[in-house]
């Protein structure tokens, strides 16, 4: 037997009348693409809009060349993106996440190509997220050459929307870093970061939940800016001292400080024979970071294997060339200092703090 089934009834059902509106879509292209273009190197080629983005490698000028690949997001900081309207923000710390990968491998970022994905286009909203990115491509000096703007009525709720990133680099096959290279007696140098970066955010957002607190008022360890605007200073992207430091190729090896921290990112960057002591007597925990270790009440093991802790990069370098990279690093616009060395792993352990109780 038959049941009665009520259905709207609706003479078309189209594209627009399922939530997608074409027509938006191909307006908020044409409006991306001088935006993208604001960002072209040598090796770029054409706009965006086609089926793929090109790159022209030998205009890189390298000679014999290998590509290094990392692809990313923003984590749950997109949230906080979203409830502050931090839109530009964002789409610099998706470029950086990618971006700094490529650079612990000792490549140069070529092109990026970003994914945003949303229950329904917000034209402001995108192209602002747009220029965050084309910002963060700048910043590496690499290319914007293409993208996907997806919207997806019914997968995202309200005004959600998901990020991802795509990057490639490139490196001369003999300039690659080899983890192997790094030897007892090296010298380890930090490169501050300006904050949180993108990990670590579920943990604050449960901080902020948790505790009631408003994020639109003053900082409790600054009362010269917003909570807000500490959490959402987009992550710093470390092309520049890349470049200083390793304009002579001397740079043994890089790590990325992201999820993970201070335990889990270090031990990727030399062979596991081998120990980084780090002195931490002389470090001074940046004020957020105690700001979350307080309010969470968590360990100091797990706040350095979450969160970056105030170090954005480590350099592992010989104990030659330590004052040369310092000085130009610092130079070209970053904090650097020596904070470790390189010794023998006697206790089965890849990373020892001295002067932190970890």
């Amino acid at each position: 037997m038959k049941k009665n089934v009520k259905s709207r009834n609706l003479e078309t059902i189209t594209y627009n009348n399922a939530g997608v509106n074409i027509e938006l879509g191909d307006e908020i292209v044409s409006e991306i693409s001088p935006i993208a273009n604001s960002t072209s190197i040598n090796g770029s080629i054409g706009n965006i809009g086609t089926f793929g983005g090109l790159f022209d490698l030998k205009k890189s000028g390298l000679i014999d060349p290998i590509l290094v690949s990392s692809t990313d997001g923003v984590g749950t900081k997109l949230q906080l993106a979203i409830k502050t309207k931090s839109y530009f923000n964002i789409g610099i710390d998706l470029v950086a996440m990618c971006v700094n990968d490529v650079l612990a491998q000792g490549a140069r970022p070529l092109f990026f190509m970003d994914y945003f994905a949303t229950n329904k286009l917000e034209k402001e909203i995108i192209i602002e997220v747009v220029k965050g990115i084309a910002k963060g491509c700048q910043l590496s000096k690499c290319a914007l050459i293409g993208g996907e703007t997806a919207e997806m009525p019914g997968h995202y709720n309200n005004n959600n929307f998901d990020l991802a990133g795509f990057c490639v680099g490139a490196v001369e096959r003999k300039n690659i870093f080899n983890k192997n290279s790094v030897s007892i007696g090296d010298k380890v140098i930090a490169i501050s970061s300006n904050g949180i970066h993108s990990n670590g955010f579920s943990l604050i957002r449960k901080i902020i939940e948790l505790k009631y607190i408003d994020i639109f008022e003053k900082a409790p360890f600054d009362n010269t800016i917003s909570l807000a605007k500490v959490l959402m200073e987009p992550t710093l992207i470390y092309t520049d001292a890349f470049i200083a430091a390793n304009k002579n190729n001397k740079l043994k090896s890089i790590s990325h400080i992201t999820g993970g921290g201070l335990i889990d990112n270090p031990p990727r960057s030399f062979s596991k024979e081998l120990a980084l002591e780090l002195n931490m007597k002389n470090f001074e925990l940046p004020p957020v970071f105690r700001w979350i270790k307080d309010n969470s009440k968590i360990t100091l093991f797990e706040l350095v294997r979450t969160f970056n802790c105030g170090i954005g990069l480590l350099l592992f370098v010989d104990e030659s060339d330590v004052d040369a990279i310092i000085r130009d690093v610092n130079a070209a616009g970053y904090k650097s200092f020596i904070i470790g060395s390189m010794i023998e792993n006697k206790y089965k352990k890849n990373v020892i703090f001295n002067g932190w109780n970890v």
